[in-house]
């Protein structure tokens, strides 16, 4: 996962740009009277995602008591990310917060859409607000659904608050098979935080990173099996290691936990992948 930027616009300025230009004047003052609730709302998930806390985040509809889930969704599908919608110019600032227009949740596919961090229909107050907000591709939007964190260590990674690139967690091993394979997995030190370690975990499970990033590097191996193929003919197994570890070295300097890291780390610290092995078909 990438960390990205918090978004600049405020949860009260999101939600009071999303319901202008109703022309229903009894859904127009239902909706101007909760832009407290929206702003205090927002306030609270602030404090509950810095603190790991987002499964305490109290579940409240209507909201207000007032506004219903449907019509608070309805902010979010008809007047905030539907085109032309009053609200679609911060949606699609939103959108474009992902570095190179990737998801930040996979760090591989395109970004389509926003993802609610806690769903939209479970937590209606959090419809609009921008912290809740997170651009990402339409496979890993579907993956997470509408599930509700139970506990601390089943919150999903948070784009916004959550750093996990200090350490280098990614990690590939070399399937001695015909063809080869690479399987991925997630190891983390004894020093790491024990809740944000088992949300990595969690996060790496759900959205089936290690399933994308296999048939990835398949794609990678496929691309570089004539090259490899030679190296090694000019330069045996020991020509073959040194090529993988300077990639290795730049895609880490790019990205340390990014799948390409993992792959040719792994390549290159295998004697059989080096001596060979990448060329069976």
């Amino acid at each position: 996962m990438w960390t990205l930027n918090r978004p600049t616009h405020t949860a009260r300025e999101t939600y009071a740009l999303c319901i202008t230009r109703i022309r229903d004047l009894a859904l127009r003052n239902k909706l101007q009277s909760i832009v407290q609730t929206i702003e205090d709302a927002s306030t609270v998930f602030d404090a509950a995602a810095a603190s790991q806390l987002l499964h305490t985040y109290p579940r409240e509809a209507p909201v207000g008591g007032i506004v219903t889930r449907v019509e608070m969704e309805k902010v979010y599908t008809q007047r905030m990310s539907q085109r032309g919608a009053p609200g679609r110019r911060i949606y699609d600032e939103l959108l474009s917060a992902a570095p190179h227009g990737k998801c930040p949740l996979c760090g591989h596919r395109t970004v389509k859409t926003l993802d609610h961090h806690l769903p939209k229909a479970h937590y209606p107050a959090l419809a609009v607000t921008p912290l809740n907000l997170v651009p990402c591709c339409t496979d890993c939007n579907k993956a997470k659904l509408d599930t509700i964190p139970r506990d601390e260590e089943r919150v999903s990674l948070h784009p916004y608050y959550d750093n996990v690139d200090g350490a280098l967690w990614l990690r590939g091993e070399v399937l001695q098979t015909q063809p080869s394979g690479l399987r991925f997995f997630v190891q983390v030190s004894r020093d790491w935080d024990r809740v944000l370690a088992a949300r990595l975990l969690n996060h790496f499970e759900i959205l089936g990173l290690a399933t994308l990033y296999a048939s990835e590097a398949a794609e990678e191996l496929l691309s570089i099996r004539q090259q490899m193929t030679d190296i090694h003919t000019a330069g045996g197994q020991q020509g073959v290691r040194d090529e993988l570890v300077d990639r290795a070295t730049s895609c880490a300097a790019a990205r340390r936990n990014s799948w390409r890291t993992a792959a040719y780390e792994a390549w290159s610290n295998s004697d059989w992948f080096c001596n060979g092995g990448f060329s069976l078909t």
